[in-house]
């Protein structure tokens, strides 16, 4: 973690494991907070924030960067859509974080404002009908 960002962690001891690919998600959390320290240029703090939400295990990663204007969050999950100076960004990061989440029967959201930005993502705690074999085991 780069030295000028201020990681709080409040994580929920009691969640309930979900039927998923852990690399995946894990891919899925890693660019969320990629995003989140190049949105704060490195300097500021990052809320980690796990809970229980209904039948889903929530992540939230919250920044304190610029925010997000309202005119384009609905789309920054699309493919190609990057706010990123050419040669910074390909636009397929967020892309590829939805397509993984809704893969895992989950959501993906966006709340932002000024000072403020939040990413929640929600994994199903209960196991899905669909096979779960695959080159990761279940977290």
């Amino acid at each position: 973690m780069k030295t000028g960002v201020n990681v709080i962690r409040n994580y929920d001891e009691t969640l309930p494991r979900v039927c998923a690919y852990g690399g995946e998600l894990n891919q899925v959390w890693t660019n969320l907070i990629d995003n989140a320290i190049d949105a704060m240029q490195g300097k500021g703090e990052l809320k980690i924030t796990t809970c229980k939400e209904l039948d889903y295990a929530v992540v939230e990663i919250q920044d304190n960067g610029p925010g997000i204007p309202q005119a384009i969050q609905s789309r920054i999950f699309d493919p190609f859509f990057t706010t990123k100076s050419v040669g910074d960004g390909t636009g397929l990061g967020l892309d590829a974080v939805a397509r993984t989440v809704r893969r895992h029967h989950g959501f993906i959201e966006v709340e932002s404002q000024p000072g403020e930005t939040c990413l929640r993502s929600g994994s199903p705690s209960e196991p899905q009908a669909e096979s779960t074999e695959g080159e990761d085991a279940p977290v």
